[in-house]
């Protein structure tokens, strides 16, 4: 009742003001009476606001100040405008919606501010008698069981779309004191006075704004990211747009005062270990392979709720993938002293607080679950600072060649950790893993092969040492020639055999050596030659013709090339340094698990052996020199106890032609599995079941190989081949 009596004491001051007698404001002044009578007259404080003329009286005083505003000077403020300031109604409007009288005006008060600030042009959040009741309505916002959500949406992105034109303000809707800022403004213009009512109210110089203070109520910043997480889709979209409306703005002192001085990142980091917390275990690895990663605002956009869940649990999958993409458009659309304060949050209180213990684990179906979805983090970040940050997070840092005996503590945990799991007793986790380094490939981010590859290629320790290089012997080597003539003639390398798309790249030794580079054109028929002809079968398969390999060849160099053209890579392998000799080679973790497992293609399963040779095949695809020389040159004279790609291929197949002696109708049975696999006959139970399918994997990579070698060919070595 104390407040009813304030109240209408405010009410009597205001009608018994004196006003111009212009027609425009004695309409809008009739309006506001209207409004302040209501609450002298009624008897009834029961009657809902919606059943009174207070929201008509609203929108007609709304309609008055956007038209006085569109056809007053631009320099001017009218005189509507001037008596909703100098009165104060918006400090009263928001008393009102405190009093939630009559029931439901918090949300009329909160639609006239939203509306209010959306409309008028003119620059007005600096004005004390408008960023004064703004703050206070905003500390009304936010309750728990809070019936204004979609209103108070509304409202805060009605704020942030002005702090994204006059990005100054937000030191007033934050409430931070900067030294030189004006404080008390009289008019629309800005100008700066001690009251903008002739005097400041002992309630003014209480405020915390005009406190001796830098530290911002960040409550504005609490409430905003808590209507992001609204079960109303409306409503959490407007919040979430409206954090992107702050974030995007490009003034540093704007990016570092969200950055430093609020806990925008902490909120966005801590619903993002919220959400995949909430991920259960239970989800099989495929479903979340399989799964397709949703730009956000397709989640909130119609319909989609009603969308089938394909595999159980997706719903939480669906929320916390929603987060991740909003996070990384956030990265990728804010200056970088914002971007890298959350990236680096995301990595500490995401990354290595919660998935790292979930890969370290010992559970297997942990390591699984939490492996693949890892794997669909790094397939879907866009932004080039939370993939670095990502890339840290998976391998550090390092880049400096890697020792043979480096073990933990003195390597990189999670690296470690990773590369181990290529190799796991579960070939599941094995698969998993390898589709995370095949992502982790994909990304634009050079630290990725310089820490997995290439600086352990730095040196070419890995050649002869006084073998000379690709790049030293471009003439027609006369022992090269000779040594290629005998591989030619050598059955186990012959040609001969050959048929259909597979001979259109065989050519004649006249034209080898007038090549420019004959021991790249010999690298292909080189593969493509290596497997025995009573091991191939594609001939039997649709679609396994050699063109089909050129053209994805073709495709995965173009990816590649993409990735890595900002990355200053060499066009010619790095001369062979003075002590070059005395360096021992080692291919590094990383090569030796991949070359271990290809030694072991005959005795694995078919899905673990096309993902290790997906992921050779990635490697091979990149224009690096020594990457090109040390997967693809057979000729290359490797250092004792070297191996590379060709050299372990070479042992494979050696394995196999032993094997292949002790199983009758090898052949039948190796076109009987390959039928089976593409579809052509039904799945029966075949002896050397998984020694055959490594041999039709072992053709597959090989001829991948070779058309990988092909495309990368100078234009001058293609003309002496014919092109499929």
């Amino acid at each position: 009742m104390d407040m009813f009596n304030k109240l209408t004491t405010l009410f009597q001051q205001a009608l018994e003001t004196r006003e111009p007698s212009e027609n425009l404001l004695d309409s809008f002044v009739d309006h506001w009476k209207g409004i302040t009578n209501y609450y002298i007259e009624t008897t009834d404080e029961a009657q809902p606001v919606k059943q009174t003329d207070i929201p008509w009286r609203l929108k007609q005083m709304l309609d008055i100040l956007v038209y006085e505003e569109r056809e007053q000077d631009v320099e001017e403020t009218g005189p509507c405008m001037e008596y909703l300031l100098q009165h104060k109604l918006l400090e009263t409007l928001c008393t009102l919606g405190k009093a939630q009288y009559p029931p439901g005006m918090s949300q009329q008060v909160l639609l006239f501010f939203s509306k209010l600030l959306a409309q008028i042009q003119k620059p007005m959040l600096h004005v004390i008698n408008v960023y004064r009741p703004v703050q206070k309505l905003i500390r009304l916002c936010g309750l728990p069981d809070s019936q204004t959500e979609k209103e108070e949406s509304l409202f805060f992105f009605s704020i942030c779309s002005r702090v994204k034109k006059d990005p100054y303000v937000l030191n007033y809707i934050l409430e931070t004191n900067k030294e030189g800022q004006p404080q008390r403004c009289s008019s629309m213009s800005g100008e700066s006075v001690e009251g903008a009512s002739g005097g400041s109210s002992p309630e003014d110089s209480a405020s915390p704004s005009t406190q001796s203070t830098n530290q911002p109520d960040v409550g504005f910043i609490r409430i905003l990211v808590q209507l992001g997480k609204s079960q109303k889709s409306r409503v959490a979209l407007r919040a979430m747009e409206s954090v992107l409306l702050l974030t995007s703005i490009p003034q540093v002192d704007i990016s570092k005062l969200l950055a430093e001085e609020t806990p925008l990142c902490d909120l966005l980091v801590e619903r993002a270990c919220e959400l995949y917390g909430a991920i259960p275990v239970t989800l099989h690895p495929e479903d979340i392979h399989s799964y397709t990663v949703k730009q956000w605002r397709i989640r909130f956009s119609p319909g989609s709720a009603e969308e089938t869940q394909t595999f159980p649990a997706q719903e939480h999958v669906d929320r916390f993938f929603c987060w991740l993409d909003y996070c990384d458009q956030l990265i990728k659309d804010a200056p970088e002293v914002l971007a890298v304060k959350l990236a680096s949050a995301l990595h500490q209180q995401w990354l290595t607080g919660i998935v790292q213990p979930q890969l370290l684990q010992m559970s297997e179906v942990g390591v699984l679950v939490h492996t693949a979805l890892l794997s669909r983090c790094v397939h879907h970040i866009r932004s080039a600072v939370l993939l670095h940050e990502l890339a840290h997070f998976l391998l550090g840092g390092d880049t400096h060649r890697e020792q043979p005996t480096a073990t933990l503590p003195h390597s990189h945990v999670l690296r470690y950790h990773l590369i181990k799991h290529c190799d796991h007793i579960s070939d599941e986790i094995s698969v998993a893993t390898l589709r995370l380094f095949e992502e982790l490939l994909m990304k634009p981010d050079k630290l990725i092969l310089t820490n997995l590859v290439l600086r352990n290629l730095e040196t070419r320790s890995y050649r002869l040492p006084g073998s000379g290089g690709v790049d030293e012997r471009s003439g027609a080597d006369p022992e090269f020639l000779e040594e290629s003539e005998e591989m030619e003639e050598d059955p186990f390398f012959t040609d001969s055999e050959f048929s259909g798309s597979e001979r259109l790249l065989s050519m004649s030794r006249e034209d080898r050596k007038s090549s420019a580079r004959p021991q790249i054109a010999e690298t292909v028929n080189s593969f493509l030659c290596l497997v025995p002809q009573e091991a191939k079968t594609s001939q039997h398969a649709q679609g396994a013709g050699y063109d089909t390999y050129v053209h994805d060849a073709l495709t995965s160099l173009k990816e590649c090339s993409a990735v890595s053209a900002d990355w200053g890579w060499p066009d010619a392998p790095k001369p062979i340094g003075v002590h070059a000799d005395s360096v021992e080679f080692y291919e590094g973790h990383f090569l030796k698990v991949l070359l271990d497992r290809i030694a072991r293609i005959l005795e694995q399963p078919y899905e673990l052996n096309l993902q290790v040779t997906s992921v050779l095949s990635r490697l091979a695809a990149f224009p690096h020199p020594h990457l090109h020389e040390y997967l693809l040159d057979p000729y290359v004279s490797l250092s004792p106890g070297t191996r590379s790609l060709f050299s372990t291929l070479v042992r494979v197949i050696g394995e196999l032609m032993q094997r292949i002696q002790h199983i009758p109708d090898f052949t039948q049975r190796l076109v009987t599995v390959r039928k089976q696999l593409t579809g052509l006959e039904e799945q029966t139970v075949v002896d050397h079941g998984i020694l055959l399918k490594g041999v039709i994997v072992l053709e597959e990579f090989c001829k991948e190989l070779a058309a990988i070698a092909f495309v990368k060919l100078p234009m001058g070595d293609q003309e002496h081949l014919s092109a499929p």
